[in-house]
């Protein structure tokens, strides 16, 4: 679904991407691991538009998109659900979710799409008409997935869902996720919990300092020693409530 070859990003004089090359394929969950500043968000914000490549390409279902702004994107059907939530702070539960669709003409599928996301999220449905701003940190992780949602994608972008949560609400939110790449949607997850993440998912990809440096099975990346060093510790037992 997504292929990404040798792609150069830069802020300024600094390259936060070295010429990475990575792919998705249609309904996998793929997990991005790596230390702050490894190049994680950029990779995710270069997909949907948000920052533009200096060089290499970015095809998606076989189309190359290089450069395309972020309405381009999610018109083809990738979502971004950013670091820190971003939910408009004085709009309604409702108002948020709407901006999620606001590209859609289909009224009556969009209906449909505010009562599956009720469903999923029943404390959203309690809080329809509250300002987003007053939500505690776990509910709006949870408006932000049901925006991303609103758009029927085919590709979401998660970028470190869990950032700040409590325990219990991490084990929740990993396990959302989990359920939307099993009900057909593609995922390309980035995580600071990174045993949850690769517990998590079909593929993974190991990025430092602008460089991806290892992939493969999640299983593998968990075993590796340099990982399992540098990147797994305390995580390990909430990864394994989650996978129960």
């Amino acid at each position: 679904m997504l292929e990404i070859r040798d792609l150069v990003c830069a802020y300024g004089q600094v390259a936060a991407l070295k010429g990475i090359s990575l792919e998705v394929g249609a309904g996998r969950l793929v997990a991005l691991i790596g230390a702050n500043g490894a190049g994680k968000s950029t990779t995710l914000r270069s997909i949907s538009g948000l920052v533009k490549p200096r060089s290499g390409s970015i095809r998606f279902e076989g189309e190359d998109v290089t450069g395309a702004d972020p309405r381009r994107m999610l018109a083809l059907g990738i979502a971004h659900c950013p670091e820190g939530r971003r939910v408009f702070p004085h709009m309604s539960v409702a108002e948020n979710l709407a901006m999620g669709a606001y590209l859609r003409s289909d009224a009556a599928g969009v209906r449909q799409d505010y009562a599956r996301v009720y469903a999923d999220f029943p404390r959203l449905a309690e809080r329809r008409a509250q300002a987003a701003g007053t939500l505690s940190g776990g509910e709006q992780q949870m408006l932000a997935i049901g925006r991303a949602l609103m758009s029927r994608p085919k590709l979401v972008l998660f970028d470190e869902p869990s950032l700040g949560l409590a325990p219990n609400i991490v084990e929740q939110v990993l396990s959302i996720i989990r359920a939307i790449r099993d009900g057909g949607v593609t995922v390309l997850l980035v995580e600071q919990n990174a045993y949850a993440a690769l517990e998590l998912c079909d593929h993974a990809y190991l990025l430092e300092a602008g460089r991806i440096v290892m992939q493969g099975a999640g299983d593998a990346l968990i075993a590796d020693p340099h990982v399992r060093a540098a990147y797994l510790g305390g995580e390990v037992e909430t990864a394994h409530r989650i996978r129960a």
